[in-house]
């Protein structure tokens, strides 16, 4: 039976071994910052305001320099489409904002109904851009703005009398 060998490691195992830590600490610090990225992102696109059209500009939040979720009533004859944009303007209290949404919104969009579009104001046109635009309310949506959506429907096209 031989003995086993006691006599010391050379040194270059030695340094080998730290390079072997340094890859793992590497994978752990890019992970860790593809993660914080992941949530910047998320939680930047979770603080878009939401404001009515009355209340751009004098809202605290409800600035033309940011991304809002702009809530409003459809005008009646506003709606234009040309097959790739749909123009339309949406109203609240008297105050009318011009909408430009690339595509179709479809769903049950349509005149003097109560809308939320999300985007933001193009600085050199003055229109809302939008990007999403949400025509039914889900139950939750509903429970806890009822008094918005109320106060909308109230504004809601009128018939001329």
């Amino acid at each position: 039976m031989t003995s086993p060998d006691l006599s010391p490691r050379p040194v270059e195992s030695v340094a080998g071994g730290r390079r072997r830590r340094v890859l793992p600490s590497l994978l752990l610090v890019a992970a860790i910052l593809a993660g914080g990225i992941v949530v910047t992102r998320f939680l930047t696109s979770a603080v878009d305001y939401y404001c009515n059209v009355d209340e751009v500009g004098l809202r605290e939040g409800c600035d033309r320099d940011r991304r809002l979720r702009l809530q409003g009533t459809v005008t009646e004859g506003s709606v234009e489409t040309d097959g790739l944009t749909t123009s339309f303007d949406i109203e609240f209290a008297d105050v009318v904002i011009g909408v430009d949404y690339d595509g179709e919104p479809g769903g049950i969009f349509k005149e003097c109904i109560p809308v939320v579009v999300h985007g933001y104001f193009d600085s050199s046109s003055d229109r809302f851009m939008g990007d999403r635009v949400e025509v039914k309310h889900s139950d939750e949506y509903v429970s806890v703005n009822d008094a918005r959506l109320t106060e909308a429907r109230e504004s809601a096209c009128q018939p001329s009398a």
